[in-house]
């Protein structure tokens, strides 16, 4: 298959245009820079320009896109602009999907769209998690993704005949080289976030490796015409990223949780991937007991 990866040379889309290369597909990154030692071709296009878009993907003609490109840090700038940003972005390829008749389109959303962490506080209605939750944005970025899932859903109602469009949001991405000791999004290492779990309490302990994300989009492409059009799918790893139990730390550290933590197992996610193992038979394979090597070396994992 013929695969146009946005934001593919970034931490979440190097291990997702891997995967997708090394199943077999001839895959195109699209970002406003390369990196180093990806095995696809790699182009450099400012996606925001929608007629540019539009005349690239029909020069490309792919069969399926896959939409990673974004602002991926909430509050790296002004909300206006993330919101501006990251919605264009999703329009764009959406339309410049539609053009060159790409069979399928999968974007990508986030967990913050559920609404923990904000300032007024925030209490889930049960846990786990899942895609049926209530969204609840408190920022720019959080309100982004949610426009962005309404985005597909307009689609699927507009254009569905055409083509088949998937929403999926992957956890706190941790990248190969941050099992090493490289930083992390927040700038810690996965060691520190665990040494310390009130770096990680911040995102409800919600994590996933960014080769099983790869794993997933994947799936979704085998599947796409089989599931309901513009499903949405949580995409986590199989457990929490946290040593202690999961609902002894949400209780102490998000107090909004306490009422619903004791629903959770010792090591269980936060955040369900239910729906993506039972419509399209992915599961996380990954987890920091297994990739973490400084747990290896300390016994723990």
């Amino acid at each position: 298959m013929r695969i146009v990866v946005t934001g593919g040379a970034g931490r979440l889309g190097r291990s997702v245009v891997t995967v997708l290369a090394e199943a077999g597909h001839e895959v195109v990154s699209i970002d406003r820079a390369v990196a180093d030692g990806l095995p696809v071709r790699q182009l450099e296009a400012d996606l925001l320009d929608a007629a540019a878009t539009r005349a690239l993907f029909a020069e490309l003609r792919p069969e399926a896109v896959v939409h990673l490109a974004a602002i991926s840090v909430p509050f790296s700038l002004p909300d206006p602009e993330i919101f501006a940003t990251n919605t264009g972005l999703a329009f764009s390829v959406l339309e410049g999907a539609l053009a060159a008749e790409a069979g399928s389109l999968l974007l990508a959303s986030s967990p913050t769209v559920i609404g923990y962490g904000a300032p007024a506080g925030w209490s889930p209605d049960y846990l786990p998690i899942d895609e049926a939750h209530p969204v609840a944005p408190w920022n720019g970025y959080a309100l982004s993704k949610v426009a962005i899932e309404e985005l597909a859903r307009m689609a699927v109602r507009r254009d569905g005949e055409r083509l088949r469009l998937g929403v999926f949001r992957p956890c706190y991405v941790i990248a190969p080289e941050e099992w090493e000791g490289a930083p992390t999004q927040q700038g810690h290492t996965v060691a520190e976030r665990l040494a310390d779990p009130r770096l990680s309490a911040v995102a409800l302990f919600n994590y996933l490796d960014a080769r099983d994300a790869g794993d997933f989009v994947l799936a979704w492409l085998a599947r796409a015409g089989e599931v309901p059009n513009g499903s949405c799918f949580f995409v986590g790893a199989a457990d929490s990223l946290v040593r202690e139990p999961v609902a002894d730390a949400l209780a102490r550290l998000v107090p909004g949780t306490a009422d619903a933590a004791g629903s959770l197992g010792d090591s269980d996610p936060v955040f369900s991937s239910a729906r993506a193992e039972r419509l399209l038979g992915w599961r996380a394979r990954r987890s920091w007991r297994t990739e973490l090597r400084a747990g290896r070396e300390a016994g723990v994992a």
